[in-house]
């Protein structure tokens, strides 16, 4: 048995399906079929019981999981032995990040990491800070927006102005009501801007609210004439001299979207783990 074939088997618990799993980890439905039979030949047990809806584990597939991510959580703690004795910096470096700061950031900062640290192993998961919180235990750094994870070491990287754009002006002398773009994001971001707007409800009134599932949706909806959007700086700097916009504001407090780098006590003693986060860091993520 191989590292791999213990990852396909967690990969088919967690998806459910043999057809999504080959869509994740990048290979054939009939590669992926081939190899859960050797491996049920290997332990010469049915693993996953098939159902017209999803893979369900047997009562031995249970115990087959469940030693799979043992395996995993040992070579993952091996490696990262090694890493921490040896001087060459290299091991895996897990990472889970907001998918903002993957999309903005992220490329850009890791090419400078992989170039000086090739050894490096990079695993990486992006997505909603919400989700990243609920399971940081299990990367070795998480990069997220909103609030810091209090139960970690959280270092600010930067604050990310809020802005209401539109293609029509905000005026001054009247109520404005436009429909609301908005975008999947976290309840503390929503939070941001319904404050905001119950601040300036003499000023601004969403007609109706339409939610789409990225930014960059958000920001084309916009553009279009939509709709406002409020959007952070960090994906809107481009857009200040071509559209109508306002700076959020409370009682004359800037109202910012935080990102933070968050990571366990003890972790910076693996050296792939210290110069990352020394990288990130030394990042200018906005003009000053």
């Amino acid at each position: 048995m191989k590292i791999e074939d213990y990852v396909l088997l967690i990969k088919l618990n967690e998806v459910g399906t043999i057809r999504g799993t080959a869509k994740v980890i990048l290979i054939s439905q009939p590669a992926v079929t081939q190899r859960l039979k050797y491996i049920e030949e290997y332990f010469g047990e049915v693993i996953f019981i098939r159902t017209p809806k999803r893979l369900i584990p047997t009562p031995s597939g249970e115990i087959i999981i469940k030693h799979a991510k043992l395996v995993i959580d040992h070579e993952r703690e091996l490696k990262n032995r090694l890493a921490e004795s040896g001087k060459e910096i290299q091991g895996t470096l897990s990472i889970a990040c907001s998918s903002l700061i993957s999309q903005r950031f992220l490329p850009a900062i890791l090419g400078e990491f992989t170039a000086a640290y090739p050894k490096v192993a990079i695993d990486l998961v992006t997505g909603i800070s919400e989700d990243i919180k609920r399971d940081h235990k299990k990367y070795h750094v998480c990069i997220i927006r909103g609030e810091k994870l209090k139960e970690t070491t959280s270092i600010l990287l930067f604050d990310d102005p809020l802005y209401i754009f539109d293609t029509e002006a905000f005026p001054d002398d009247r109520l404005k009501e436009r429909p609301l773009i908005s975008f999947k994001s976290d309840d503390s971001m929503h939070e941001l801007v319904d404050n905001w707007l119950y601040h300036h409800q003499d000023k601004i009134k969403p007609l109706k609210t339409m939610t789409v599932d990225q930014i960059e949706t958000c920001k084309q909806f916009m553009k279009q004439g939509i709709g406002m959007a409020v959007l952070p700086e960090s994906v809107s700097d481009s857009m200040m001299d071509s559209y109508p916009h306002i700076a959020l504001e409370v009682e004359g407090k800037r109202v910012t979207r935080d990102t933070w780098v968050c990571y366990q006590e003890g972790i910076r003693k693996l050296p792939q783990v210290d110069h990352f986060i020394r990288t990130l860091t030394s990042t200018q993520f906005l003009p000053q």
